[in-house]
């Protein structure tokens, strides 16, 4: 596959993860996520000053391929600008709640790895607060900042499009 940089971006339970992994995995190009440009994984969870957020990003960015997944779009926009293809997934909001609860479930019970414990309380505020945030206030403000970059903006319902999007432009 020739060098490419895909930014996926969507809500919580999106399948945005997934994706990026399953891409990752079968092309062989690096992915990464937002969340760990802001979040300093370890036993306490620190965020980073603004400062090595935008390293970190900068240097994923300037690299030759990469995936990078994440919600976030108020902040780094050059991953919107440097990306050869940006897909925004928006599934059905019960989709992404029952993969939010299926998620704190499964990483409660040790099945699944999370980069943070998720409490109750975490999973109230994604599926309740931050979901409905992103129907309402987010989405409208991502086709805003993406709008220069609609040639290549692509909006799926199903993570798993993506996939079929990519493979269909390798065959060409």
């Amino acid at each position: 596959m020739a060098p490419i940089k895909i930014r996926i971006i969507g809500s919580c339970g999106s399948g945005k993860s997934y994706i990026a992994r399953e891409c990752s995995r079968m092309f062989g190009i690096p992915h990464y996520e937002t969340d760990n440009f802001v979040w300093e994984r370890g036993e306490v969870q620190r965020r980073f000053p603004a400062e090595t957020r935008d390293a970190l990003l900068r240097k994923a960015v300037n690299g030759e391929t990469w995936i990078i997944e994440g919600v976030h779009h108020k902040w780094g926009k050059e991953s919107f600008e440097h990306a050869d293809l940006i897909f925004i997934i928006m599934p059905n909001r019960w989709v992404r709640d029952f993969r939010i609860i299926r998620r704190f479930l499964r990483t409660r019970l040790g099945l699944e790895r999370a980069n943070y414990k998720q409490s109750f309380n975490n999973l109230i505020e994604m599926a309740f607060v931050w979901n409905r945030k992103f129907d309402e206030v987010n989405m409208k403000e991502i086709m805003e900042i993406t709008e220069p970059y609609r040639a290549k903006r692509i909006v799926v319902r199903k993570s798993k499009e993506i996939l079929k999007y990519i493979q269909a432009c390798e065959s060409r």
